[in-house]
């Protein structure tokens, strides 16, 4: 079970909003647009996919990004396995996965393959997924792996302003292969400024739907 430490939320329509940070799980305009806008493209994917490629990702959330990637690594009909890896503090349960999935009509058949077997492990012929739960300014650090690209998709840097630190940063940095990337939703000066002191090479880029800018970062 994903349940390490129980996260409140409440539904405003389709749209999960934590009660602990007065912030929605996705976008507003379209989630899944915005994951393969920021996420996807923001880290040159699929074209990037090979086999044993990495994703590691801060935020976990509804588990969308991770049905997103998968289904795009099945359409670009890259063999082998994706690896993904995420950093989670307040797991949702699976139930409330599930229903948040409910909203994405083109990733029902994946989120219905996936429904059973949401845990903090998943195995299939094409995935290797794990969750690690606790503050990631305590776990990224003990993580061995490194990864090709990263998804920085915390809730807001101004409500929840411990996930995107610059120490934090600079453990997204040192656990970034040479040449991988990183993206995410946000501009914020300070995470822009923590980035590139870890050792990114920044980009301010157009965001997705309200928010007029984004941000990509590649490892030198």
């Amino acid at each position: 079970m994903l349940n390490h430490q129980p996260h409140s939320i409440e539904w405003r329509a389709d749209t999960p909003f934590s009660t602990k940070f007065d912030d929605p799980y996705f976008s507003l305009d379209d989630g899944l647009a915005e994951t393969e806008h920021v996420f996807l493209a923001g880290n040159h994917l699929p074209e990037r996919y090979c086999d044993g490629f990495h994703i590691a990702e801060l935020g976990f959330g509804t588990g969308l990004n991770l049905l997103v990637s998968l289904a795009a690594w099945r359409r670009s009909r890259q063999g082998g396995v994706l690896h993904y890896t995420s950093f989670e503090a307040f797991p949702l349960s699976p139930d409330q996965m599930i229903t948040a999935h409910e909203a994405f009509a083109p990733l029902q058949d994946l989120a219905a393959e996936l429904a059973p077997l949401w845990g903090t492990r998943i195995t299939l012929p094409d995935l290797r997924f794990e969750v690690i739960l606790g503050d990631a300014r305590a776990t990224l650090p003990k993580w061995s792996g490194q990864a090709d690209a990263w998804f920085l998709d915390g809730f807001s840097p101004a409500k929840n302003p411990e996930l995107w630190e610059a120490n934090l940063m600079a453990e997204v940095a040192t656990h970034t292969k040479t040449g991988g990337s990183c993206a995410t939703y946000t501009a914020a000066g300070f995470v822009r400024r923590g980035l590139q002191a870890g050792g990114f090479e920044v980009t301010r880029c157009p965001g997705f739907g309200r928010k007029r800018h984004m941000t990509r970062g590649i490892k030198p």
